[in-house]
């Protein structure tokens, strides 16, 4: 049974959806590549797994740098074993309106977003082309449907959609789907961080958007990781190309 488990990489996996994803991931029975640019975050998220069974580990690695990403798919295939599922969660924002957003401000988010979940990709889809089996799952959001100050942010995860839809039609022959999960406001570090960066408390800013959402209330890092975790499942086999938006009401 052990050497027919599958084995799970999630970027950012440190902290908020990324961890919870992991964790959900971990209790389907998968083994799980806790990937982070943060050491100490990846290393805690592993080890909180384990505490729960879970066969982990932490790896360290920049997803926008093409070496970085070639060395660390290896060392996952070698310490947990050929990577069959991928979970491109890792982000960061840079927020601005268009007028003061830098340079460097888009190149960072096109950066982890795009580019990361390119390289990702490239390296895990020859073990899943081996396998005859995998799944990739590119967290989106609701914001590539556009969104004020987040002109980077905004085109990033519009980009991952079209990524997913032609990643879906590359490999699909080879037993890979390639979804996408579309969150919309989300209790985290990032969304508590947006709040401080215009002026409210998280209080204040959470109500704002909750107002505008049909269940009405915030979602959390579970609800995202519960539809991530569909999209990775042997059940999902017949879906892909797919853009799902966890935002509590219609979207797109």
């Amino acid at each position: 049974m052990a050497q027919e488990q599958r084995v799970a990489v999630v970027t950012g996996a440190g902290r908020g959806i990324g961890a919870a994803v992991a964790a959900r991931l971990g209790a389907d029975g998968r083994a799980v590549a806790c990937l982070d640019i943060d050491e100490t975050a990846a290393g805690e998220s592993a080890q909180r797994l384990r505490a729960d069974g879970v066969r982990a580990d932490g790896f360290v690695a920049d997803v926008a740098d093409e070496d970085a990403v070639e060395r660390v798919v290896a060392e996952v295939a070698e310490r947990l074993g050929p990577p069959t599922v991928l979970v491109n969660n890792a982000g960061v924002l840079r927020d601005n309106l268009l007028f003061k957003m830098s340079g460097d401000d888009w190149d960072t988010v096109m950066s982890v977003h795009l580019r990361g979940a390119f390289l990702m990709t490239r390296a895990t889809q020859r073990h899943m082309t081996e396998a005859g089996w995998g799944r990739v799952v590119n967290l989106s959001s609701t914001s590539a449907l556009g969104n004020r100050g987040q002109a980077n942010y905004a085109a990033a995860k519009a980009g991952l959609q079209g990524f997913t839809r032609t990643v879906a039609l590359e490999l699909g022959r080879f037993g890979v789907t390639c979804n996408a999960v579309a969150p919309g406001f989300i209790v985290t570090d990032m969304t508590r961080a947006t709040a401080e960066r215009v002026g409210q408390s998280f209080e204040e800013f959470s109500a704002a958007r909750v107002a505008a959402i049909p269940v009405n209330r915030p979602g959390q890092p579970e609800d995202v990781a519960d539809a991530v975790s569909f999209f990775c499942s042997e059940r999902a086999g017949f879906v892909s190309g797919q853009v799902l938006y966890v935002a509590g009401g219609p979207r797109g």
